[in-house]
């Protein structure tokens, strides 16, 4: 059994790495690299991840999340982008970049220009935008900026890894707050799905996590499961539901908790 990220993270040593031009450099022109000795093989050892933030302890502390939960490559953050383009050349290779937004608006033209230059920059390099803002509007927003995805920050710190990771497989991650949200300003509701009765209780528990956005290794630690058999049951549920895919079993198991709600409000 795998144990405790927290107790990974007491008992592994971690190299930090800062990297500054010596003659005229920028203060905030300021990185961090977190290397995990057991990084995955997905990765090579010069790849990396750019976190880019204005709010250099916002910066940091994310960095360090996603290094304690092993994501599994290393980790630089910047300022902005001139900070990043002042080292590039010697990071490695940038496999995506994540802007943190915090909860600032996308309409506002400073931010907009903001993402705008950072995709014109990094192509092809994915970007991913982290914000605290998740009306449907702002989504529909940034995603129109054509970014390779949105995080909400009320996300599990797995969910934002999985998102980078899919990102950087060509995927583009969208909250299924958001498609459900779509869903019912264009009307196009589905035929209804079959209730929770036809779950198992152990099915009906991996469902309901789904929902929530929980990854597989989460659900297998909360339900004492295998991810092996957390992966059967996911793929039990989305036949029964006729989903393809994760997000649209979070958005068929919410729309049976609505009903149910709903019917049983006028019992």
């Amino acid at each position: 059994m795998a144990r405790d990220d927290e107790a990974d993270f007491d008992e592994e040593s971690i190299d930090i790495f800062r990297t500054r031009n010596s003659i005229g450099s920028d203060p905030r022109a300021e990185s961090r690299e977190y290397i995990d000795r057991q990084q995955p093989q997905q990765y090579a050892a010069s790849d990396y991840v750019a976190i880019f933030d204005k709010r250099n302890l916002d910066r940091e502390c994310l960095a360090n999340s996603l290094h304690s939960h092993r994501i599994g490559i290393s980790v630089f953050t910047f300022s902005g982008l001139a900070a990043w383009q002042q080292g590039k050349a010697n990071l490695g290779t940038l496999r995506a970049s994540l802007i943190n937004i915090g909860s600032r608006n996308v309409s506002e033209p400073d931010l907009r220009d903001e993402i705008t230059q950072l995709l014109t920059t990094l192509e092809p390099v994915p970007v991913v935008v982290l914000s605290d803002n998740q009306t449907l509007d702002h989504v529909l927003e940034v995603i129109d900026l054509g970014v390779h995805g949105f995080i909400p920050s009320s996300v599990d710190i797995d969910i934002c890894i999985e998102a980078i990771g899919l990102a950087i497989a060509g995927g583009q991650f969208v909250p299924a707050s958001s498609v459900l949200a779509m869903r019912g300003l264009l009307g196009s509701y589905p035929q209804k799905v079959c209730g929770r009765s036809a779950f198992t209780v152990r099915q009906a528990a991996v469902a309901e996590a789904l929902r929530r956005g929980k990854a597989n290794k989460i659900i297998a630690r909360e339900l004492n499961l295998c991810e092996s058999t957390v992966k059967v049951h996911i793929r039990n549920i989305m036949k029964k539901l006729g989903a393809t895919n994760r997000t649209e079993v979070a958005c068929k198991v919410g729309e049976i908790m609505s009903d149910e709600i709903y019917q049983n409000s006028r019992a």
